[in-house]
């Protein structure tokens, strides 16, 4: 067999192991664009959500339902998607499994925009920061998986720092804890629906589920007079419209992130969200941080350490093991 001559570099024949690498390095790349970008929009949205008054929380969510579900159709129409919408609403197991998801998502938008609309910010961060350790209790509870002994100390520093946030606020953290299960539940479910449900499809069946639940809020607060939509300017009309664009394309990107990146990767990349929510609560909107709460967030982001270091250690082993001769 002859090498390639410059004329068949050129022609971009190049060998096959040097393509797949090049291939590999620009999905590895175009793959942390994307999670970057979908957690950086994810971590911005309480300042969205805010420019949305006067409207509340309820017909915020409402909106963010029926526009996501509009732009849902579009890009299934651009994109040829409707008979891969319509062959999964057949299964019956996999459109209850939406249906039970698009709950927990729903809970997870109301709870979030309450805490954005009310001032609570930084607990509302606090519920994404603990996210992965509920994510983690949860295969155990649910999934019957087995813990390592640094996991354990991590769901057991979470649950002290649980304790001194709420003694030390005089209330339990809700906010947070809801964000947390609402959030892990939905991962669960979207979890055990795996490669059968593209992200797009999913999207579309579970914001079609909440389709009557959002009208009947739409109705009921048009009822008592209060609908803002139409009633406040244009430009606040234009900015409840872009819910949905702002609601399904950070998804996307994540979705598109998730099939390019280790999970490694996007383990550590998913701290942006909080970390910027919690800056904008403490410096732009100047919510209080009181010594017992900083404290208490200090625990999470120890345990958060203690998580990620074994996540990072099983994984070099899991490599080194993959490699060794004879395996």
């Amino acid at each position: 067999m002859t090498e390639p001559g410059p004329d068949s570099r050129r022609a971009g024949l190049a060998d096959p192991p040097a393509a797949s690498a090049l291939h590999g390095h620009r999905a590895s790349r175009a793959g942390f664009l994307a999670a970057v970008s979908a957690y950086l929009l994810w971590g911005v949205l309480p300042l969205y959500f805010l420019t949305l008054a006067p409207a509340g929380p309820f017909e915020i969510v409402a909106w963010r339902v029926v526009f996501s579900l509009l732009l849902c159709a579009v890009l299934l129409t651009m994109s040829g998607g409707w008979s891969r919408l319509v062959a999964v609403a057949r299964r019956g197991k996999l459109l209850w499994t939406l249906g039970a998801a698009a709950a927990f998502v729903f809970v997870n938008w109301l709870v979030f925009v309450l805490a954005a609309l009310d001032g609570q910010v930084v607990e509302a961060s606090l519920g994404y920061f603990i996210n992965p350790i509920v994510t983690v209790l949860l295969g155990v509870l649910v999934q019957k998986e087995r813990l390592r002994p640094l996991q354990w100390s991590a769901i057991a520093i979470s649950a002290v720092a649980v304790l001194v946030l709420a003694v030390g606020h005089g209330a339990f953290p809700w906010i947070a804890v809801a964000l947390a299960l609402s959030f892990g539940f939905y991962g669960l479910l979207k979890k055990r629906l795996g490669p059968e449900v593209d992200a797009l499809t999913g999207f579309a069946l579970e914001t079609a589920w909440l389709l009557l639940p959002a009208v009947g809020i739409l109705l009921a607060i048009a009822a008592q007079g209060e609908l803002v939509f139409g009633s406040a300017g244009a430009v606040n009309v234009l900015m409840l419209v872009l819910a949905g664009p702002v609601t399904a394309v950070p998804l996307l990107l994540f979705a598109s992130a998730a099939r390019r990146l280790p999970l490694t990767a996007l383990g550590f990349i998913q701290y942006m969200a909080p970390i910027l929510q919690f800056a904008i609560g403490v410096a732009v909107l100047h919510e209080e941080m009181p010594p017992e709460r900083l404290a208490g967030f200090a625990l999470v982001w120890v345990a958060l350490a203690v998580l990620s270091f074994d996540l990072v250690r099983s994984t070099r082993r899991a490599r080194a093991l993959a490699i060794a001769p004879g395996i």
